[in-house]
């Protein structure tokens, strides 16, 4: 019999996993305005598995409750052209791109949906820059969810048109990603029976985003020596971190893998804090909408994980995110937005410092065709047309 609870990252309290808890109760009341969230909470389980475990064994809701949707499962495959070129016959791609809505977001919206339903709610609020909004909304119309989204403003139109497509109420907020955040809490706090699934805030996105490890084990049958994870808020580096761990708690691994956080330059308030030691409000500005953010909410847990299992950050220009997607897309065949491109940028950065030999995993986490104005930026179109093949 295993028992899931939550428990506090900073002072270990536990608690019962409840739609009413977000944040350790305790710990929270030291929350200081523009500071990333105090009190993350994480799932724990006690108790032995008689049996290999499914995945569905290790998250907190039952397989019963999930839509009949195709989340995770993603393929694990090495580029082969690039691999070759660069001399890393160990080098994979952990391709999220492959999900319902084209983003590794649909594997926090798939258990957070799970959960609303076993608690009988029946409407979901959150904020985002576009993914987690266009996820939720995706994964919210298959589980007969109402969603509610705030939207900064800036949010590129693809993913504002997949999020109307799939019947969400997206209310756009004048201001950038961080006010969106605020508007949608205070939305939740005022609304009954309503359930908050705001990244970081919401235990469940972390605990979410861990399977993407699971599945890496699942494939490699052992740890890869590095995970490069494009980081912004750090709730993806957080669950990267928290599958392993689960990991290697069960005894399947006996080790974490170096896991890299990659920051584009405008948006690097956890690679400054990882350098600095503090957290500063940063102007968050980079061609990587998804990784955009200005007060990383899960900060403080992404940057205990880092320090705790030698982990690294490295950042990466706009120049050399948007070089990465071209060379993705034409020698890979893998057209991914620039968020996720940055993975790849930032093991081109770091190659050198790598052995050849190691086993590296570049996460995938969205869909180039969700971002289609920055992708034009590394295109030149066809200056003219042709009325015949004389003219080529």
């Amino acid at each position: 019999m295993i028992e899931f609870k939550y428990q506090c990252s900073e002072c270990s309290r536990e608690y019962n996993i409840t739609a009413d808890i977000m944040v350790c109760p305790e710990c929270s009341k030291m929350q200081e305005p523009d500071k990333p969230l105090l009190g993350i909470l994480e799932v724990v389980f006690d108790g032995h598995f008689h049996h290999q475990p499914k995945m569905s064994d290790l998250l907190p809701v039952e397989a019963e409750y999930f839509p009949k949707i195709p989340v995770g499962g993603t393929p694990l495959w090495t580029p082969a052209n690039i691999a070759d070129e660069l001399g890393f016959p160990n080098l994979y791609i952990k391709d999220d791109t492959h999900n319902l809505t084209g983003s590794l977001k649909d594997r926090a919206s798939y258990l957070v949906a799970a959960f609303a339903k076993r608690e009988g709610i029946r409407e979901i609020v959150m904020a985002s820059t576009g993914n987690a909004a266009s996820s939720m909304a995706g994964v919210g119309a298959a589980a007969g969810l109402n969603i509610t989204i705030f939207l900064p403003e800036s949010a590129p139109r693809a993913k504002m048109v997949q999020s109307l497509q799939y019947g969400a109420n997206v209310v756009l907020v004048a201001g950038n990603y961080d006010r969106a955040f605020d508007l949608s809490l205070e939305f939740s706090r005022k609304s009954k029976n309503v359930l908050s699934r705001n990244t970081a805030y919401n235990p469940l996105t972390i605990e979410g985003k861990k399977t993407v490890s699971l599945e890496i084990y699942q494939t490699l049958k052992r740890s890869p020596d590095f995970v490069f994870v494009p980081t912004g808020d750090g709730v993806i580096l957080g669950g990267v971190y928290k599958g392993f761990r689960d990991l290697q708690k069960m005894g399947f691994v006996d080790k974490i893998p170096t896991i890299v956080a990659v920051q584009a330059e405008g948006s690097n308030a956890i690679a400054k804090a990882f350098k600095d030691g503090g957290f500063t409000e940063i102007d968050a500005h980079t061609v990587a909408d998804s990784i955009s953010v200005g007060i990383p909410r899960n900060g403080y847990y992404a940057l205990k994980q880092l320090k705790q299992y030698n982990g690294k950050c490295v950042t990466v220009s706009d120049e050399e995110i948007l070089i990465a997607q071209k060379e993705l897309s034409s020698k890979a065949g893998l057209f991914t937005e620039p968020a996720a491109a940055a993975s790849y940028a930032g093991f081109l950065n770091m190659r050198a410092e790598i052995p050849n030999d190691a086993i590296v995993v570049l996460l995938a986490t969205g869909n180039g065709l969700k971002d289609i104005d920055s992708a034009i930026k590394g295109v030149e179109f066809p200056k003219k047309t042709i009325t015949s093949l004389d003219e080529l």
